[in-house]
């Protein structure tokens, strides 16, 4: 019985080996991603040209959310806003809850004013997201590289522009 165990198993390893032996089953480097170069090669990478879209803060469209609690794009120029460091972060002069009101700007949302991981709320914006640029991007009109039929599915009317991440964060969570 041992033996015929052993045979079998011997003939399914042997049988796993040669499965393949004759295809060519490799993926070439220029086949992995959007680059359509080879991996190793970074003198060969051309990034597509992209043109920013945007003009001055406030006279530009703005985007629906890709889905729910979606950064939102930013819909300006950064033009003299870069870089945001942690003493000098040119979006706060806008986008702070006490000044957006009257420059008529988007707030950063009471997510961006605790520490997610703890609750803990703070007076400023959690030092842990000072970077805007990190998660939001300007508005670009470059193309997709690949087909996307996503359809973003809002649980509230408000949820293409508004973020409600607070109130839903801890959901289903007991």
């Amino acid at each position: 019985m041992q033996n015929i165990l052993l045979s079998a198993t011997a003939a399914l390893v042997l049988a796993a080996c040669n499965f393949g032996v004759g295809q060519n089953s490799a993926v070439e480097d220029t086949q992995i991603g959007l680059r359509n170069v080879d991996l190793q090669d970074e003198l060969n990478v051309k990034n597509p040209a992209i043109a920013w879209k945007g003009d001055l803060p406030g006279s530009n469209e703005l985007y629906e959310r890709s889905y729910e609690n979606a950064p939102p794009l930013i819909p300006h120029s950064l033009d003299g806003l870069l870089p945001i460091t942690l003493e000098s972060n040119a979006c706060l002069s806008c986008h702070t809850i006490e000044v957006a009101k009257d420059m008529g700007t988007i707030p950063a949302p009471q997510s961006h004013y605790m520490y997610l991981s703890t609750g803990k709320k703070t007076a400023d914006i959690n030092k842990e997201r000072f970077n805007c640029v990190q998660c939001h991007v300007a508005q670009t009109d470059a193309q997709p590289l690949v087909k996307n039929n996503f359809k973003a599915d809002f649980r509230s009317t408000e949820g293409n522009r508004t973020s409600n991440l607070v109130d839903v964060l801890n959901q289903g969570i007991k």
